[in-house]
């Protein structure tokens, strides 16, 4: 029972798991964390399982398997606990959470961004249409705490302490996390509307409204885009192949009729996972 190597298997396997979650619900995020480096791909994919494992709670497996709104509820309070119980105490009996703890206790992750992703899960429980202020408060959350938590990796994992980035790279996190849930909203439209019940940007049959969000969405990609160069270089090809496809999404949607689910062709995917090669390492924090 005294198994010096019981707790770093523990470890390895908890990393493994969440890497087959990734693996298992997004091919396009897989490849590309398959470009990231070694030092902080398994800590991004520990970030990303969480993240999904939670989506997955309040958006149809839970009610699948006959749990009722107050049930869910109490599920997905009960993970947010455990998360944060985990990060205090270094375990977790949930491998997912086991390996967003090491995580977040490696990389400087608090409950300063773990709560503000929750609040925005559980919005979903509750919200079907969003004003303004209530659109911006669950993007930071969903989406842009999300972006902070891989930066916190991008700048932290493998290396002694932890800090926070400057100001201008925290800004550019945020906006390529809100660019990427803009684009999910409009290509889930219709599934969010007539399957969830949400409405979360309002443009149906508006189509300045619409214009307007993919304005926006274009002119954070352009912000996060100048970013890039300023990350540690193990990080560059994969936040630059991410960024290459949802821009590709983003050009889509635009010539799209909004009535179906615009993709990325394997092609163009391609295509952009070879571009990434002539992404600049000449500045930011060596691998």
């Amino acid at each position: 029972m005294n198994d010096p190597d019981g707790l770093d298997l523990y470890h390895r396997t908890a990393m493994r798991a969440a890497a087959e979650v990734i693996a298992a619900y997004s091919t396009s995020f897989g490849l590309a964390c398959r470009l990231l480096g070694p030092r902080v791909r398994p800590h991004v994919r520990a970030v990303y399982a969480l993240v999904r494992v939670a989506d997955e709670v309040v958006d149809g497996p839970a009610a699948a398997a006959g749990l009722d709104p107050a049930a869910t509820r109490h599920v997905l309070d009960d993970f947010e606990a455990h998360t944060l119980l985990a990060i205090d105490e270094g375990f977790s009996t949930n491998l997912v959470v086991h390996a967003f703890a090491l995580t977040a206790r490696e990389c400087g992750i608090g409950p300063d961004l773990v709560r503000p992703f929750f609040a925005s899960m559980r919005a979903d429980l509750d919200v079907t249409e969003h004003d303004d202020r209530s659109l911006r408060r669950y993007v930071y959350g969903s989406a842009e705490a999300v972006g902070l938590m891989c930066l916190q990796v991008f700048r932290n994992a493998g290396r002694p302490g932890t800090d926070r980035a400057d100001p201008l790279i925290s800004e550019g996190a945020r906006r390529l996390g809100a660019a990427f849930q803009e684009i999910n909203f409009l290509r889930d439209a219709d599934h969010d509307r007539t399957r969830l019940g949400r409405d979360y940007l309002g443009v149906d049959d508006a189509p300045d409204a619409r214009a307007a969000v993919l304005d926006r969405i274009d002119r954070d990609l352009r912000a996060a885009r100048a970013c890039i160069p300023l990350l540690p270089k193990d990080c560059r090809r994969a936040v630059a192949a991410a960024h290459g496809l949802f821009a590709a999404l983003a050009v889509r949607l635009r010539e799209d009729d909004g009535t179906g689910r615009v993709r990325v062709s394997n092609w163009r995917k391609a295509v952009i996972a070879a571009r990434v090669s002539l992404v600049p390492s000449q500045r930011g924090g060596a691998a």
